[in-house]
């Protein structure tokens, strides 16, 4: 698969780069820099996405940008008929949702996923399930002192989760500190005893596994999926 990645100078575009460019099956065929920053030795950089798709064939587009860009990259991917996998959070529910029909009705193929860590998708379905036993939750979220959102996109996917098996009010708290990568936990109480479920992404590495997993299924998908969870757990 030919594997182009937006933002590829940034922390988790680097990565993302080097990951595929180590994967037998993947072919890393370029990145996009606004500033134009060099990549890995051998690997084309461009300065746009759509200069990128009119020169060079690209299966998929792996995009780790910021909230404002994404919206406009998922237009462009969507006029070139190319799928995304995408790891940029900051999109609104209605953006989403929004996204979801426009994605059946075009025939266009993403994967959208607040958080690839194997471990923060399983927190999050035991976060879930033991939302059915308990009276209360509170979720908080520790991120690296650079990330331009909060709540984080997974704090809030996992509020979601929670409240589709027990509608209540489930206070988010965020902070964000140099020396963090991507930490959260989930704390439910009940009288006289609480549970804490708790994930920690000690390096980006740790995101690596579910973006390739995103890549390689990224085909069998209908639509815009939200959430890693559904190719994990489900039938697609």
């Amino acid at each position: 698969m030919r594997v182009l990645v937006n933002g590829a100078a940034g922390r988790m575009g680097s990565e993302v780069c080097r990951t595929v460019q180590s994967s037998s099956d993947l072919h890393l065929v370029g990145g996009i820099d606004p500033a134009g920053r060099g990549l890995l030795t051998g690997v084309k950089t461009f300065t746009n996405l759509k200069e990128a798709l009119e020169a060079i064939p690209v299966d998929v587009v792996v995009d780790f940008t910021t909230p404002h860009a994404v919206g406009p990259s998922m237009e462009t991917c969507l006029a070139f008929d190319v799928p995304m996998v995408i790891g940029t959070t900051g999109l609104s529910a209605a953006e989403l949702q929004e996204w979801q029909v426009r994605a059946l009705q075009e025939n266009w193929r993403a994967i959208i996923a607040p958080n690839f860590a194997i471990g923060a998708v399983l927190m999050m379905k035991y976060a879930q399930e033991a939302m059915n036993f308990f009276e209360q939750a509170e979720i908080i979220e520790y991120h690296h002192a650079q990330k331009l959102d909060a709540p984080s996109g997974t704090a809030l996917r996992t509020r979601t989760l929670m409240q589709e098996v027990s509608n209540k009010d489930i206070p988010i708290h965020s902070v964000r500190l140099p020396g963090l990568v991507a930490h959260q936990e989930v704390i439910l109480g009940l009288p006289g005893q609480t549970l804490t479920i708790r994930h920690d992404s000690n390096n980006r590495e740790s995101f690596m596994p579910g973006v390739l997993l995103a890549i390689r299924r990224i085909s069998e998908i209908k639509g815009v999926v939200i959430g890693l969870e559904h190719i994990l757990f489900a039938d697609i």
